[in-house]
């Protein structure tokens, strides 16, 4: 690697979210004292937003890694869960094998404990990180775990962090009584430019530059422009920078390295109007009320011959990637830690690469993103990912045809998939 070329110490960008080189502008830092405030005030939930790349997953990590000893913490990834798999995960956390219990006895195990440990004069921490993907009915269990208490006190704090979705779910009419219970809600926006600046300086100090200047101000002014700001996105940018200059031997990161690495990954500046899905008609029928149930499609994903994920698409969104906090996980050294996502609306089924190292191809063709149509196979590093549709009516052999519903208020002209861009988080 490029170590000695740059007499760094380790490497500064990578994506995993270590808190040793966490950088706190004064946004992730007013974060992270919510966050520290849920340890000293039991009264309600903490709410953490952002999109993905904004720095979530490093802030949790950070503010867990400085907790005291006296704090008994239950971290939960998972979330596409039911009520009693949740119940059970929580329990696992706090070292119980309750996989043979039913419902009742998981709640009285889980409410017996945190008296306990509030009666030992220790703190219970619950954090969800991935919350959006919380059913309505788990999040309602959620909110009955927070009325455990004593004659003084409340003993489960807990932290909610997730994507911007998460807010549209705490504010829906189902959940008013857990949105009452919310004492603060933060949402953590991309880096300024100035933080930009900073947070190359930072991560490569960490590393081990000792004060020498490796990125020149032109290229930081570039990585800004082509990433908004997300660090997730700087940390790509700026890892395949350096790559770039190692591989012609220089000890320095300049304008000219980071355009190179921005024409390698195919990427535009951020937020300019190619960066949004552009109006596309989509030959579909017009299913614009659907029920947030309904199965639009489906996708598996194929190695060497054999199935190893496979995922019913509803409405919403569906990440896909390395690490089990995915909604759909792919195993594999090839691919990033949130490599793509489907876009699923009534109209059709929209697959994006997050600025994925290895990127997703079609008939051998790299893509940025791609409106799906039935049948399609998609190559993510040494996997395949299969899609079949399922809104219009198909008649196959030996097969009867089927039909999604549709509302019969839905009518007139066919209506343009016009989801927005999702930026991938650290």
């Amino acid at each position: 690697m490029y170590l000695d070329l740059f007499r760094l110490k380790e490497l500064p960008f990578r994506l995993s979210p270590d808190p040793q080189f966490l950088y706190l502008s004064k946004h992730h830092a007013r974060a992270k004292a919510y966050m520290e405030s849920t340890v000293w005030f039991t009264d309600g939930f903490v709410v953490l937003t952002g999109e993905i790349g904004s720095g979530k997953t490093t802030l949790v990590e950070t503010f867990l890694h400085e907790l005291d000893k006296d704090v008994v913490v239950a971290q939960i990834n998972q979330t596409q869960v039911s009520p009693i798999a949740f119940l059970q995960s929580v329990l696992v956390q706090f070292g119980f094998a309750p996989f043979k219990m039913r419902k009742a006895e998981l709640l009285a195990t889980l409410t017996q404990f945190l008296v306990e440990q509030y009666a030992a004069g220790r703190k219970v921490l619950l954090v969800v990180d991935e919350a959006q993907n919380l059913s309505n009915r788990v999040l309602e269990e959620i909110r009955l775990l927070s009325g455990v208490e004593t004659t003084k006190d409340k003993t489960l704090r807990i932290i909610l962090a997730g994507q911007p979705e998460l807010l549209a779910k705490l504010n829906s009419p189902e959940l008013v009584q857990l949105a009452q219970r919310i004492r603060l809600r933060f949402h953590l926006t991309p880096l300024a430019k100035n933080d930009v600046y900073a947070y190359i300086d930072h991560r490569l100090q960490v590393a081990g530059a000792d004060g020498r200047t490796i990125f020149s101000e032109d290229a930081k002014m570039l990585v800004a422009r082509y990433t908004g700001g997300i660090p997730r996105l700087i940390n790509t940018l700026c890892d395949t920078s350096m790559m770039g200059a190692f591989a012609i031997e220089k000890d320095h990161v300049d304008a000219a390295d980071v355009q190179n690495a921005v024409d390698e990954l195919q990427w535009v500046e951020y937020g300019t109007p190619t960066n949004r899905l552009p109006i596309v008609q989509v030959g579909l029928p017009v299913l614009r009320h659907v029920s947030p149930e309904t199965v639009l499609g489906r996708v598996w994903v194929t190695t060497e011959g054999r199935t190893v994920a496979e995922k019913e698409l509803r409405p919403g969104r569906t990440i896909i990637g390395r690490t089990p906090e995915n909604d759909m996980q792919i195993d594999s050294k090839y691919v990033s830690r949130h490599h793509c996502q489907l876009t699923v609306t009534a109209d059709g089924t929209l697959l994006e690469d997050l600025n994925s190292t290895n990127g997703i191809y079609m008939q051998g063709r790299r893509v940025r993103r791609h409106l799906l149509a039935d049948g399609d196979v998609i190559q993510i590093g040494r996997h395949e990912l299969h899609y079949t549709d399922e809104r219009h009516v198909r008649t196959r052999p030996g097969v009867e045809a089927t039909a999604v519903a549709v509302d019969p208020a839905a009518t007139g002209p066919q209506e343009a998939l016009n989801a927005p861009r999702v930026s991938p988080g650290t």
